[in-house]
């Protein structure tokens, strides 16, 4: 008599291009549907909805822990145990890891499950069971098709009876999710990610659009489905008082059409101006949002920091051919905008690889994207044949030459041919649109403009962004940090190497990553002096300056105050360096002499005015009215303890490195080395922990 399942809730990764699992010590984005079918099950064992039979769930994802495929295989050992093994949420480019994981369990004789958009999608669009569906159908795998929300019970018990059919079919009577079970909070699952205090929740489904390149309408149907937004608001208090959750985010594909959006957004309100609650979210809308009333202000305030726009291509001639007719260049622009008035950070997806697109558009689209809506994060896909999707059905249907290999159906590999483009042209234009947007210039620019209260969460998006695509050669949206390749989980076909050889690549790979690293950071902490935001004693400055500029006084004019913007820091800490390093010394050269020796170096390039060599300068500096001594002398203290830049470190370290390399050990300047080597550690302790002290704030404040 069976009184205990095992369920093992396996979320698969995919492959790299050399047949390792993608897999990392710690990821950013945890698998929603995961937590959805632990809350399913947690529900149905609240229930006794087995009656008498215990359930323990596993939560096992791919991409950030090894699957232990021997012990799930030897779970069921005992008759009174029965393991089964549900691969979940499986997309397109996961389906040959699945596939394969299934096969391993199957001839274990452990009972597989699979669902996902990639089996959902193409038996939504083809009257015919597809090859690789089929096969495993042949191996006994069992088939969901579709969403279980309202047949969970019933297949948890076809489960552990033995009656499982070979292909569950639920597409054409979506569940309603107005009183279904929220995802679950999993602490345990969670502590693998960057930002364990972090959730995942759909408030909703569907997409009233119709683009062609999406799967979502037809698997998740055009008709919006939604979450009692009383019961979200009370999951997202418990959640915070339980377990310290705090972020979420808000995984509708598009939270604007979701008819609940104002009674979420005000019950936010209320938790975070009435109950304190510090609760932050991210949430995807279209590009028409701004036209709803209310919608960004209210966003705003329930604790909005980012919103995922679908701008897709910045082509009239594209956005028509996909069916994408409410996007439009005059609805961009109002579109970024409005939420950059709320002080909402923009992040905008773009997919490469239209009919009409080129390499020139593409570039003049990127220069639209950073120059005109000026975005702080973009996103780049390029477009591939979706199964689920009208374009993958007409294309199949047409014959069109498709990569057989669905491992690379993830939106950053050539999968079909395009019409301007080679395959290998189009790649490299996807390689170059991260490097160009994620320029130094253009971060530096973007950091410049966003809000105080912003810049962390831009600035640690960029380290990731960067990192993923630079260093790990991968989309952010599947990287996170640290890969871990194991020798055994390498893909079928592919050499599985030995333990020494092994170690060796991956030794020569982790010198160069971390070569990778130390050259990142050292960008970013340059990029953090010319960008970070202002000290106390700047902001006092900046404050005492504009002061000084109202009293236009004749001493103020005597002195030369400088000609700086009290509003843009990054333009008084560069005005500030000029002022007193080039412009002062010319000015008072031909008066430093009636200064005398004792005079500090600030004080040495003070324009002052015409004085008798014998008054001293103590007389002189007692007659400069206190206000004014009292702002010279903070400009003195932050111009000897801030810098806007460490190129000139940079600069010296590449002439002390070019000397060593040729020999030229005389050339070395050791003391001065010592000094800068001082200042360097200084300066790299301070970005780290202003990064560390950013990275507190920016999880409160997620």
């Amino acid at each position: 008599m069976l009184r205990k399942l095992k369920l093992y809730l396996i979320k698969p990764s995919k492959y790299d291009d050399d047949g390792y699992v993608i897999r990392y010590w710690r990821g950013v984005l945890p698998s929603n549907t995961l937590v959805t079918l632990d809350a399913l099950t947690a529900d149905s064992v609240a229930r006794r909805a087995l009656g008498d039979i215990r359930i323990e769930t596993h939560l096992l994802d791919d991409s950030v822990q090894c699957i232990p495929v021997g012990r799930i295989c030897r779970a069921s050992r005992s008759p009174h145990v029965k393991a089964a093994v549900m691969l979940v949420g499986v997309q397109t480019n996961q389906f040959p890891r699945a596939a394969d994981l299934a096969r391993q369990f199957r001839r274990a004789g452990v009972e597989v499950w699979i669902g996902g958009f990639h089996v959902s999608g193409m038996l939504a669009m083809f009257p015919q069971v597809s090859p690789e569906i089929q096969e495993l159908l042949d191996l006994g795998v069992t088939v969901v098709k579709g969403e279980v929300e309202h047949r969970w019970d019933e297949l948890l018990r076809d489960l552990v009876n033995g009656a499982a059919q070979p292909l569950y079919d639920f597409i054409a009577d979506p569940p309603s999710l107005l009183d279904a079970p929220l995802p679950r909070i999993n602490r345990s699952y969670l502590r693998r990610f960057v930002y364990s205090d972090g959730g995942t929740l759909d408030c909703g489904r569907g997409c009233p659009f119709d683009c062609s390149f999406c799967c979502i309408i037809n698997v998740q149907g055009r008709k919006m489905r939604y979450r009692d937004p009383q019961a979200v608001l009370q999951a997202l208090r418990e959640n915070y008082r339980k377990s310290g959750t705090h972020y979420y985010f808000f995984t509708d594909d598009n939270f604007a059409r979701n008819k609940h959006w104002e009674a979420i957004f005000d019950g936010l309100i209320q938790l975070r101006e009435s109950e304190g609650l510090p609760l932050t979210f991210m949430m995807q809308a279209d590009v028409l949002s701004y036209r709803i009333p209310n919608f960004i202000e209210k966003a705003r305030r329930a604790g909005c920091s980012q919103v995922f726009l679908g701008i897709e291509s910045i082509n009239a001639d594209n956005l028509k051919a996909s069916g994408k007719r409410q996007n439009s260049l005059e609805a961009f622009r109002k579109l970024t905008a409005a939420w950059h008035s709320a002080e909402v950070s923009t992040h905008a997806a773009y997919i490469i690889g239209f009919p009409h697109d080129t390499l020139e558009s593409v570039r003049a689209d990127l220069r639209f994207l950073s120059n005109e809506l000026q975005v702080e994060q973009a996103s780049f896909f390029m477009l591939g044949p979706l199964p689920g999707s009208r374009d993958h059905c007409k294309l199949v249907n047409t014959g069109q030459p498709l990569d057989p290999d669905y491992n690379r159906y993830d939106s950053f590999h050539a999968a079909m041919p395009h019409p301007n483009m080679s395959a290998e042209e189009w790649f490299s234009l996807y390689r170059e649109c991260w490097r160009t947007f994620y320029s130094f210039e253009n971060m530096r620019a973007i950091l410049s403009r966003v809000p105080a209260k912003n810049y962390w969460s831009v600035f640690l998006n960029f380290i990731w962004y960067k990192s993923a695509a630079e260093i790990e050669g991968e989309h952010p949206m599947i990287a996170g940090f640290w890969r871990i390749k194991e020798r055994r989980a390498r893909r079928p076909g592919y050499p599985v190497a030995g333990r020494w050889a092994h170690f060796t690549a991956q030794l020569r790979e982790k010198t160069r990553q971390l070569r990778q690293w130390v050259a990142l950071l050292v960008e970013m902490e340059e990029l953090w002096l010319q960008t970070r935001p202002p000290t106390r004693l700047e902001q006092r400055l900046l404050e005492d300056l504009q002061r000084l500029r109202e009293h236009e006084v004749e001493w103020a004019i005597s002195f030369r105050l400088p000609e700086l913007p009290t509003a843009n820091i990054v333009e008084l800490r560069r005005g500030l360096h000029d002022w007193t390093n080039t412009v002062l010394p010319a000015i008072l050269q031909q008066r430093r002499e009636a200064l005398g020796a004792s005079l500090s170096p600030l004080r040495e390039r003070l324009t002052l005015p015409p004085i008798n060599a014998e008054t001293g300068f103590l007389s002189l500096w007692s007659r400069i009215p206190a206000d004014l001594r009292d702002w010279i002398m903070r400009v003195e203290k932050h111009m000897q303890s801030v810098s806007a830049s460490r190129r000139s470190l940079d600069w010296f370290w590449l002439q002390q490195w070019h000397h060593l390399r040729r020999g030229r050990f005389w050339r070395v300047r050791p003391a001065k080395a010592t000094a800068n080597l001082t200042r360097d550690l200084v300066l790299t302790f301070r970005f780290a922990w202003a990064l560390l002290s950013g990275s507190g704030r920016t999880a409160m404040n997620r």
